[in-house]
């Protein structure tokens, strides 16, 4: 069993994620979807693009009022990562078939029960770290639908660029230190929170091991 110690540092700026109204999906997907037989299947009636579109996102906050990130968004970022760096594969030169991905997450089977059973972040709430104010990041959020295109304005708090964050990964597996490492380094092409395909939210790791 190892522990890392992870300190994160974004190089881009950092969206919120959380919806600004506790009872926006009670309220908003409510009243779109008053026939769904349940919250979940309105929600997945809906999507949740429409969610966000209703409203700011935005970051939770520490009694003292300081933004910050749960465990579960890491332990999210690790499993959204195993997943698109397990498809980094080649093909057998005589054969022509698909090989198996050569690096860490490709070798890892039913990962997303490894990441939930073996893999821990604490603390539950980790404090983000950053000088100056959050501010708010506003874009276009376009789709294909049967009534024609869609556009809609998105806003989420947004955190700025330098902005850090300190948390430990324990690993039950001495043998899964090396995939976290992967996937943290993968954090610099794809990072955390909203709008992430459009590089919001990568991030640089230090790495100390215990």
């Amino acid at each position: 069993m190892k522990t890392l110690h992870c300190k994160i540092t974004f190089t881009e700026a950092l969206l919120g994620t959380s919806p600004s109204s506790e009872t926006v999906y009670q309220d908003f997907i409510g009243s779109k979807a008053p026939d769904a037989a349940s919250l979940e299947e309105e929600i997945e009636a809906l999507g949740t693009e429409e969610v966000i579109a209703n409203g700011m996102t935005v970051f939770p906050r520490t009694e003292d009022g300081r933004p910050f990130l749960y465990d579960y968004q890491i332990k999210g970022f690790f499993k959204d990562a195993c997943g698109c760096l397990s498809r980094v594969a080649g093909k057998d030169p005589e054969t022509g078939k698909k090989k198996a991905a050569v690096n860490e997450s490709g070798k890892l089977k039913a990962f997303k029960k490894i990441i939930d059973g073996l893999i821990f972040v604490r603390p539950r709430k980790i404090p983000l770290v950053f000088d100056g104010e959050i501010g708010v990041c506003e874009r276009p959020l376009r789709a294909q639908t049967a009534q024609g295109e869609r556009v809609a304005l998105v806003m989420s708090e947004e955190v700025p660029t330098g902005a850090t964050a300190e948390f430990d990964v324990l690993c039950m597996s001495d043998e899964h230190t090396a995939a976290v490492r992967e996937w943290l380094d993968y954090g610099q092409w794809r990072g955390l929170g909203q709008w992430r395909n459009s590089g919001k939210g990568s991030f640089g790791c230090e790495i100390s091991e215990d």
